[in-house]
C-alpha cells in the first residue's frame, strides 16, 4: 500500500518513467542488502515494479496521464491573469516542451522573425527548435513588458523570487494552481488522472496534433524525440514545411 502510493505520488508530480524506475531499483538494492543480512524475508520492490510499472514506458506519451479537452485548456488559459504564468502556460501547451526545457530559456533564445526558440541542448532530446503560434507570441511579449519593469539580473526568461531564474518546482506550483482554481487539478487524489501537471501539457500537445492530422514523423521531431532507428538519420525534414503543418494543427484557444 505505502509502494504504491508512492509510486502515485511520483507520478502525480510529474517525474518520468525513467526516473521513477530509477529510484525503485535504488530501494531493491536496499531490500536486497537487508535480505543478505537477514535483516528482512522478502524484497517487496520487485513485485510492486513489475506491476504497476508496466505499461508506463515507451510510446509518445503516457496514457494514463491526465488529458484536458481544448475548451477546457482554453477555460485554464482565459483564467489565468498574470502575464509571466499565462505565458509559462500557454508555451507549455504550444510547444510540449519539458520543465527543464522551459526554465533554461533564455530572452534572446526567442526568434520573433520565424516564431521559434531554441533549446538548450539536453541529452533526451534530439530536434532543439519548437515554434509557438501568435498567441502565444502576444502572451510572451505582455511578459516581457512586465519582465522588462522588473529589470532582473539574469538572462532567464521567466524569473520567480527575488527576480532569478525560475525553478522547476515554480512552474509545477502554478500550473497546479492555476489548474485547481478552474477544477482541473485535485492535490488530494490519489489517482494520476485526476493531476495536472506541468507534464500533462506535453501529453496534451501530442494528443491534439495527432488528431488534428499531423503526421507521426513530424510530432516526434516537435517533441524532440530520439531517432530509433538507423535510417532514420537520413530523414531531412524541412523546417518550413514542419512549421506549417504546426500552425494548422496546433489547436487556437481563443486568446486575445
Amino acid at each position: 500500500y505505502v509502494l504504491r502510493n508512492f509510486i502515485r505520488h511520483r507520478r502525480a508530480g510529474g517525474v518520468e518513467s525513467k526516473t521513477l524506475k530509477n529510484e525503485l531499483s535504488a530501494l531493491s538494492a536496499f531490500y536486497g542488502y537487508l535480505c543478505f543480512e537477514g535483516l528482512v524475508q522478502t524484497n517487496p520492490i520487485s513485485p510492486v515494479r513489475k506491476r504497476f510499472l508496466k505499461g508506463y514506458k515507451g510510446g509518445l506519451d503516457d496514457p494514463q496521464r491526465k488529458l484536458i479537452s481544448v475548451g477546457e485548456m482554453a477555460k485554464l488559459v482565459n483564467s489565468v491573469l498574470d502575464p509571466r504564468d499565462k505565458a509559462i502556460i500557454l508555451l507549455l501547451a504550444k510547444t510540449g516542451v519539458r520543465r527543464g526545457e522551459l526554465i533554461s530559456m533564455d530572452v534572446d533564445d526567442i526568434d520573433w522573425a520565424k516564431q521559434s526558440i531554441i533549446l538548450k541542448p539536453k541529452r533526451k532530446r534530439s530536434n532543439r527548435i519548437v515554434f509557438f503560434d501568435d498567441e502565444c507570441a502576444r502572451a510572451l511579449k505582455r511578459w516581457l513588458k512586465v519582465r522588462g519593469e522588473l529589470k532582473p539580473k539574469t538572462e532567464a526568461l521567466f524569473v520567480g523570487a527575488g527576480w532569478v531564474r525560475l525553478k522547476r518546482n515554480g512552474v509545477y506550483s502554478l500550473v497546479c494552481k492555476h489548474a485547481q482554481r478552474v477544477g482541473l487539478h485535485d492535490s488530494k487524489s490519489p489517482k494520476l488522472e485526476d493531476h495536472l501537471t506541468p507534464h500533462c501539457f506535453r501529453h496534451w500537445f501530442t494528443t491534439w496534433l495527432r488528431k488534428n492530422g499531423m503526421s507521426r514523423e513530424f510530432i516526434q521531431e516537435l517533441r524532440g524525440d530520439r531517432r530509433k532507428e538507423a535510417i532514420d538519420i537520413y530523414d531531412h525534414i524541412d523546417r518550413a514545411e514542419l512549421r506549417k503543418a504546426y500552425l494548422a494543427c496546433i489547436p487556437q484557444l481563443g486568446v486575445a
